[in-house]
């Protein structure tokens, strides 16, 4: 397998970094995943856009043009073989002293990590479950997806190993705030509600994506702050995330809900791969 590191596309085995890297340091990179399908990224514009905008705030000098993207990724492609793939795309601070520095970082490391992945298959389903352990608040003004990642480590070893339960955060304040690896919906009446960003969460690219199309199916959509019991007594509930798309929950705490027979998630699912094909 190869990755790509740099400019160069080279065996996994070889690929390294220093250990003064700050990204390794301090935490000081930010990173994007998004699959492709038969070759081609989705929402390839909304990951490049958030990723050139947390490296502007972390004051790492580097804006990826989507040319660069596409040929980095048409590399792996050549050398791995995969049109159906997971992609990382990496980039950390880069060497420095130790320390902490304040000027910007003007040689990162970028690294694309890509993995293999089925082709896409039908909706899936997992069981939500409530955390203890609650979700910190953002480093910054807002969440980073950032290499600071101890706070989901901690919420998926809570969580369990299981690939089919999905640990659920709540605030300091006991609302409702996303997935260990994923952002949370749940539809009542015909309105659609996600927690809002002030909560902390990571604004999602396929959690406003998917408020898009829901919108143009029809429902109404709200963020804001919600309970626990507000979540539990929805109709039906689902989480997102760029690899695993839109996937309906069969359960959250001690509540059952339709999971991937719910007529909206049906209806959301398939307005999503929609856009995929196009």
């Amino acid at each position: 397998m190869f990755t790509y590191v740099n400019g160069q596309v080279i065996p996994n085995s070889e690929v390294r970094i220093s250990p003064f890297d700050h990204g390794f340091l301090y935490g000081v990179g930010v990173f994007e995943t998004f699959r492709t399908y038969d070759g081609r990224p989705f929402l390839l514009g909304e990951h490049l856009n958030r990723l050139n905008q947390s490296l502007q705030e972390l004051h790492i000098d580097l804006q990826v043009a989507r040319e660069e993207m596409l040929d980095i990724l048409a590399q792996l492609e050549e050398a791995n073989g995969w049109r159906d793939a997971y992609i990382r795309f990496n980039v950390s601070a880069g060497e420095g002293d130790i320390g902490l520095q304040t000027a910007p970082y003007q040689k990162p490391n970028v690294i694309v990590f890509q993995k293999k992945l089925a082709p896409a298959g039908p909706m899936t389903e997992k069981r939500g479950v409530w955390l203890e352990t609650r979700r910190n608040r953002p480093e910054g003004e807002s969440r980073l997806k950032s290499h600071h990642y101890l706070n989901n480590i901690f919420g998926k070893r809570e969580a369990g190993s299981d690939p089919s339960i999905e640990g659920i955060f709540l605030t300091e304040d006991e609302f409702v705030a996303e997935g260990v690896v994923s952002n949370m919906f749940w539809i009542e009446k015909g309105t659609l509600y996600t927690p809002a960003l002030q909560t902390g969460i990571l604004g999602g690219v396929t959690r406003r994506f998917v408020m898009d199309i829901a919108r143009d199916t029809g429902l109404r959509v709200e963020e804001g702050l919600y309970t626990p019991a507000e979540a539990e007594a929805a109709d039906e509930v689902f989480v997102t995330n760029s690899i695993q798309e839109i996937v309906p929950l069969r359960a959250l705490g001690e509540k059952t809900f339709p999971g991937a027979a719910g007529e909206a998630v049906q209806l959301l699912f398939k307005q999503y791969r929609s856009a995929v094909r196009q």
